[in-house]
């Protein structure tokens, strides 16, 4: 996806620029604010989105809500023409899918500006929003993707729990790179969402620890506080078991809606 980030502020600038470093974007920021080198200045936001809202397939503003939805609302066109847009706050709290989040991929965007900022990715896609598991994934190096979608399908099975029903799969940041969990993910077509160790590390959610993933992550545990953390109002429904080297934990998002 070509992707385009957009800030105004030195706070935005420093969120934009955590971004760039993980993935490949054409950064813009306003002309208050001295640009560095590989920075585009503009003057206008609302000029600025107009050339570019077709130029990229994602774009992606640290700006408040009201100023993106001014900026691209005389331009929005087709939930299957319109460019993925995703509003993170300067804070790096929230990253927000804002426009075509199916079609367009905003929904995706927004999981990875989440995974990479620790924000909280919001989706309220209906087709999303309605899926309540997380399945969360710990895995010895090197594990190859067959094995964990196996492992994933055969602990959804064991609790005659539908694939259908799972919003996020997830796993901590130290395995964010793990190649076989990567090609998983996308062959089941279930977004990845990556949690910061030290938010496990700080958990007070219970959840079993482990001595042999403190000795090699240095973390109590993987799997079972990627599912809880990766979702609001989650409980466990299957605790960690273990699937030839791989560790799999379900949690259920206890939604008002779903109850």
């Amino acid at each position: 996806m070509t992707t385009a980030v957009i800030t105004f502020s030195p706070q935005g600038l420093k969120v934009m620029q955590r971004i760039a470093s993980h993935m490949a974007v054409d950064q813009y920021l306003h002309q208050a604010i001295a640009a560095p080198p590989g920075v585009t200045p503009f003057e206008r936001v609302v000029a600025l989105t107009g050339e570019i809202f077709s130029r990229y397939e994602g774009l992606v503003y640290v700006a408040p809500c009201g100023v993106v939805v001014r900026a691209i609302a005389p331009l929005v066109d087709s939930k299957l023409r319109d460019p993925a847009v995703v509003c993170l706050d300067v804070g790096a709290r929230h990253a927000m899918s804002v426009l075509s989040g199916h079609e367009g991929g905003a929904n995706d965007l927004a999981i990875a500006v989440a995974n990479i900022t620790g924000a909280e990715p919001v989706i309220s896609t209906t087709t999303e929003a309605v899926k309540d598991l997380i399945v969360g994934i710990g895995c010895r190096k090197g594990k190859s993707a067959a094995d964990i979608v196996t492992a994933v399908t055969t602990a959804l099975a064991g609790l005659e729990l539908p694939l259908e029903r799972v919003r996020l799969l997830a796993t901590a940041d130290v395995k964010a790179q793990e190649a076989g969990l990567l090609e998983a993910a996308a062959q089941l077509n279930i977004p990845l969402r990556v949690i910061d160790s030290d938010l496990i590390r700080h958990s007070t959610r219970p959840f079993g620890h482990s001595e042999f993933v403190a000795s090699h992550v240095q973390l109590p545990a993987v799997s079972e506080p990627a599912a809880l953390l990766a979702g609001r109002r989650t409980s466990l429904l299957l605790q960690k078991t273990a699937f030839n080297g791989i560790t799999v934990a379900i949690a259920r998002e206890n939604c008002p809606s779903l109850a």
